[in-house]
């Protein structure tokens, strides 16, 4: 019961994010290892653990499967794209730029924000190595192919195939695009505008290297194309076939891949292993938070599709994505409104839809892929921003957007 939740048991969360934002400034050289990361959140997590293990135990159970799921995912896609080397460095021109972010939020809606992430981050990192202005673009990068491209289908986000597992029609998803277009119109167009700013202070020296090394585009490593393929028909099957499945294409695609392929990928456990710590604590540490708000969510006042988008969008900021748009979709199911899909008003479930999606991209830690990508670029020698820095950045950034929604939700959609 919810009684049974102290609010003092938020406390341990909070904890957990503070560290994740803070400890990185305070000891960037200690925090880099995970091995540290990784004492630092037993310590949070464990006690809280064991009190959940003793008094909600089935609340834990719950957590720690979607943890599975959620972590399996994340973990196929990024091995068998790991495996997938896409040879050659392009002109590091802004229309190349902004070209490779446009494909990667088409490609988020057919493998996933993570699959699209993983194959096209070492690309665009690769294609600008040359110049020296260039920390914006993993910034956008995590914005675009990250989080806002994958609205259109439930393979593109957890939170939307979380959706199509309670109910939500796969085909519902479509109807999103309006805002597919709004969102990721304008930021590539944003991304654009910075990056021929940036692109004319280069030095000549730069322009006349990044084009000297030069090297045309080739796909290596196809073998693993069919594999990503079946690690997105996985996601249909019943836990835990789904998670086995998982588990062993990509198993699969560690064994058959070629090594070279990888190594010049870049690849290494370390980005994966540092999502699966921290999440780890974080899908433990929020079960008080989130089984507080599913208890009190109507008596928070949600009444407009506003209200459900501004609300899911500031969660995911902090909560993953995923939890989040479940407590908020029961959240809406336990008002009185009209039943037009999953027992709600249309708008209401576009709302909460895309509060999560766009609003995943607010931190580093509110959608999977984020923190691959800023472990990826930081390993890569690009300078990534702080956690408090980016989600500053992102929210100046994505506030336009977010108008837009508004407008769309209550006088188009």
């Amino acid at each position: 019961m919810d009684e049974d939740y102290p609010i003092v048991a938020v406390a341990p969360f909070v904890v957990t994010l503070l560290c994740i934002a803070i400890l990185p400034l305070a000891t960037p050289h200690w925090w880099e290892h995970n091995r540290n990361k990784a004492i630092v959140i037993a310590a949070i997590a464990a006690p809280m653990a064991a009190w959940l293990g003793l008094a909600h135990a089935q609340a834990l159970v719950h957590s720690l499967h979607e943890y599975a799921s959620f972590l399996m995912l994340l973990a196929a896609l990024f091995v068998v794209s790991g495996g997938i080397f896409l040879e050659g460095d392009l002109e590091a021109k802004p229309g190349t730029n902004v070209a490779i972010l446009a494909v990667g939020a088409v490609l988020a809606n057919v493998v996933g924000t993570t699959g699209a992430s993983m194959v096209l981050i070492r690309l665009i990192l690769r294609t600008n190595r040359q110049r020296e202005r260039v920390a914006h673009l993993p910034f956008f990068f995590i914005l675009i192919v990250s989080n806002c491209g994958g609205l259109l289908t439930p393979l593109g986000d957890p939170p939307l195939f979380l959706g199509y597992l309670r109910g939500v029609p796969f085909e519902w998803t479509a109807t999103l695009w309006p805002v597919w277009i709004m969102s990721v119109g304008y930021l590539l167009a944003a991304c654009w505008i910075v990056d021929r700013r940036e692109y004319a202070q280069e030095t000549a020296l730069v322009r006349e290297r990044d084009i000297e090394e030069k090297l045309p585009l080739r796909v290596r490593g196809w073998i693993h194309v069919p594999l990503l393929g079946c690690v997105v028909a996985a996601v249909f099957l019943p836990t835990p076939w789904r998670e086995l499945a998982m588990g062993a294409v990509a198993t699969v695609s560690y064994l058959v891949g070629k090594p070279a392929l990888r190594e010049q990928n870049g690849f290494s456990f370390g980005p994966i292993v540092e999502v699966a710590v921290l999440f780890a604590g974080i899908f433990v540490t929020m079960v008080p938070a989130l089984e507080l708000l599913r208890a009190h969510g109507a008596d928070l006042g949600l009444t407009s599709p506003w209200h459900f988008f501004l609300t899911t969008g500031g969660l995911s900021s902090v909560l993953d994505n995923a939890p989040t748009y479940l407590t908020l979709l029961s959240a809406a199911q336990s008002l009185p409104l009209a039943e037009e899909v999953v027992g709600i008003p249309d708008v209401y479930l576009a709302a909460i839809s895309t509060g999560a999606v766009l609003m995943g991209a607010n931190t580093y830690i509110g959608n999977g892929p984020n923190f691959m990508v800023k472990a990826i670029a930081d390993s890569s020698g690009y300078r990534t921003p702080s956690f408090f820095r980016y989600a500053a950045a992102a929210l100046v950034t994505l506030l336009p957007v977010y108008v837009m929604v508004l407008a769309y939700l209550t006088w188009v959609r």
